[in-house]
């Protein structure tokens, strides 16, 4: 994953860089909330790490006004403030999680894991696209090139996954939990020939293919 760490603590970021990127992630540092904020909006990351205390805007605000331009990459807030108030605040100025310092790097691992491995629902986005692909997630169509696809309920499903997603790898684990609420089953081949079948409705008719293999990786539809 590609993860933007804000934090001004020298100490604190130095940890969290090292640790993220020991764990095979690209990971940018910004040291103060305006800087963070102007690399959040011209770059696409998997996950924020916002620390809330910052020099020259707080993690609120800068996760507040993300929200307000529709950027809606998850964010964990970190924060010595760890009242009750204080997790409430976060959460509704847009935080995705909410981890109190100080903390184990193990757990503020697997909450970057399961933040990235949810889907982006963005509630205002009723048309899903890519390419000559098109999702109406309103009246449940789907379209490419103008002519209509009938998917059933779990394909419409998987396809909407990767189109929210789109131009990112999504592993057969995150397939699992976001579309089948299944943790990891190495003897379950659905995700498979589910794959197989959305390709035959999505891809065979058409002249290119839109679902693209990630070899050892996943799945992935490009922009």
């Amino acid at each position: 994953m590609r993860i933007l760490v804000i934090e001004d603590d020298r100490t604190t970021a130095d940890y969290l860089v090292q640790g993220l990127r020991q764990e095979g992630h690209a990971v940018d540092l910004s040291q103060n909330g305006r800087e963070g904020l102007i690399t959040a909006q011209t770059n696409d990351f998997d996950v924020l790490v916002v620390d809330r205390m910052l020099p020259d805007l707080d993690g609120l605000s800068l996760v507040r006004t993300l929200r307000a331009a529709k950027n809606l990459t998850p964010a964990i807030f970190l924060t010595a403030l760890g009242g009750v108030d204080d997790r409430i605040e976060g959460l509704n100025a847009g935080g995705d999680d909410y981890l109190v310092k100080p903390f184990a790097f193990g757990e503020l691992s697997a909450r970057i894991n399961a933040l990235a491995r949810r889907p982006q629902m963005q509630e205002t986005e009723a048309i899903l696209t890519a390419g000559d692909l098109r999702m109406d997630l309103i009246r449940r169509r789907v379209t490419r090139a103008g002519e209509g696809i009938d998917l059933l309920p779990r394909e419409f499903a998987l396809l909407e996954c990767l189109m929210r997603r789109k131009g990112r790898v999504q592993t057969r684990t995150m397939l699992l939990e976001a579309v089948w609420d299944l943790n990891f089953d190495p003897q379950t081949n659905v995700v498979e020939s589910h794959i197989s079948r959305l390709r035959a409705k999505v891809d065979k008719p058409f002249a290119t293919e839109i679902i693209q293999t990630v070899r050892g990786a996943g799945y992935r539809i490009d922009p």
